[in-house]
């Protein structure tokens, strides 16, 4: 098991950081595995990695206690246990956690080599799977080892369903595996592996089985997105011509098209960008590791160090002529979504500051009018001020005129008393004291209006 190392100085690795890079649970999985094996594999991809994960480890726990198996040990990413059947048969449960999906193993290794096997349910006296894991199904695998000959050619389409069976010499001239790539009734995809040598067949089964499982658990993982790939070819050729029309109606009409018809425009091309880029997200994110997969693929297959198995054409001529290419597709893909989103974006900034220069000449046509205006406001206002002082001095006169006719009616009343010797003359000089009376009422009155326009909060009257 993993050893504990105690941090020393001032390292802040994590203790038995050095072992758990070099050393694993799983170095001690092999001795419990052999030949005859039955070898039942299912992957399942994980939406959510980080919460999932954690819960996938739980239910390979609760798998085990179902199937009432103690023996064997958990860690973050892997784990295993095993249990003995009172004939001597083992079975053996692995759990693995990746990147992106995490699978299990169900093996029933045989201890009497006499005892038949054949594709299909497991064997294993009392086995039944107890529980239906959680996430998408990615791919399922029944693999048989067998240590003997590989039946006839003839024979091979009853053991393995489908129109072609491909096979390989793997990791030597000793060991034969041969597949058809199409999955049976259980919905399973079958791989026989035999050989004449028991030991060569059990010293290379734990990697051969690791080999497979990569190659098919990766090539399946690049070509899950396949469909969502279609659809997005689609719809990026649907927007591509969509913004072309879009681009020569602009290029049309752009000059005599008022501001309200551009913003409207705008508005089309700014939701068109938006739907782009959600689109551009999601095959980011479905599409980004489809590189890194091909390669784990092809470095699998050269893993193999396949050689020909005549008349069998081999198993990587399958697998290299379904995935060349896609991945290179999922690519321009992106490119694609890319420019057409940088077109959207160019349109939309083109047709921006289109808008924006429009409803500059218009502020400044605008700003010519007020200025017109304010100055022909200015020309009446002063004509305005003009006739109000003309009435403000008509009024004096006015005023002047009324009191002095008042004042005369005194007077003569005093010249008819034997109060005053001259009536007219006492007149003639009232009339400069009427004037000087007029004009001071006029200009109290003009400045107390004045002040109380001024500040209409302070108006005693309330007003």
């Amino acid at each position: 098991m993993t050893d504990h190392v105690e941090p020393s100085g001032t390292d802040s690795r994590p203790p038995g950081f050095l072992n758990r890079i070099h050393q694993s649970n799983k170095q001690y999985l092999p001795q419990w595995l052999g030949v005859p094996a039955h070898i039942h594999h299912v992957a399942y991809r994980m939406a959510n990695p980080p919460v999932e994960r954690p819960n996938s480890r739980r239910e390979f726990q609760h798998l085990l206690q179902a199937l009432e198996i103690s023996e064997g040990a958990i860690e973050d990413r892997f784990g295993y246990g095993f249990k003995v059947a009172a004939n001597g048969d083992r079975l053996v449960v692995v759990w693995e956690a990746h990147t992106e999906y995490y699978s299990y193993q169900v093996w029933h290794v045989v201890r009497d080599a006499t005892t038949p096997l054949d594709f299909g349910p497991i064997t294993f006296p009392g086995y039944m799977m107890p529980l239906c894991p959680l996430g998408i199904r990615v791919n399922a695998l029944d693999l048989l080892f067998l240590p003997q000959e590989l039946p006839l050619e003839q024979e091979l389409p009853a053991r393995l369903p489908g129109a072609m069976v491909y096979g390989s010499r793997i990791l030597g001239d000793e060991i034969v595996a041969v597949t058809s790539f199409t999955p049976d009734e259980f919905d399973r995809e079958r791989y026989l592996i035999c050989s004449t040598s028991e030991q060569a067949l059990r010293q290379q089964v734990a990697k051969i089985v690791d080999t497979i499982v990569a190659i098919e658990n990766y090539y399946h993982l690049v070509m899950l997105p396949m469909k969502a790939f279609s659809r997005a070819v689609d719809q990026i050729h649907d927007y591509e011509q969509r913004h072309l029309y879009q681009r020569a109606v602009l290029i049309e009409q752009l000059g005599g098209t008022t501001p309200p018809t551009m913003q409207k425009w705008l508005t089309v091309l700014t939701q068109d960008l938006l739907q782009v880029s959600r689109l551009a997200e999601s095959m980011r994110y479905r599409l980004s590791a489809s590189v890194p997969y091909d390669r784990i693929v092809q470095s699998n297959l050269a893993a193999l160090q396949e050689r020909p198995y005549p008349p069998l054409r081999q198993i990587s001529e399958y697998v290299s002529w379904k995935i060349t290419g896609v991945t290179e597709g999922y690519q321009q893909l992106l490119r694609r979504i890319d420019a057409m989103e940088k077109d959207f974006e160019a349109t939309v900034a083109v047709l921006r500051t289109h808008i924006e220069l429009r409803l500059q000449e218009q502020n400044i046509q605008l700003q010519d009018q007020n200025m017109k205006l304010l100055i022909s406001v200015d020309s009446t206002t002063r004509a305005q001020a003009i006739l109000q002082r003309t009435v403000e001095s008509l009024s004096v006169i006015v005023i002047t005129y009324y009191l002095t006719g008042l004042g005369s009616y005194v007077l003569k009343a005093c010249y008819e008393m034997g109060w005053l010797k001259n009536a007219n003359v006492a007149t003639a000089i009232f009339v400069p004291i009427a004037f000087a009376t007029s004009f001071t009422l006029m200009t109290v009155g003009r400045k107390i209006i004045v002040k109380r326009m001024a500040n209409p909060a302070k108006d005693p009257a309330g007003h």
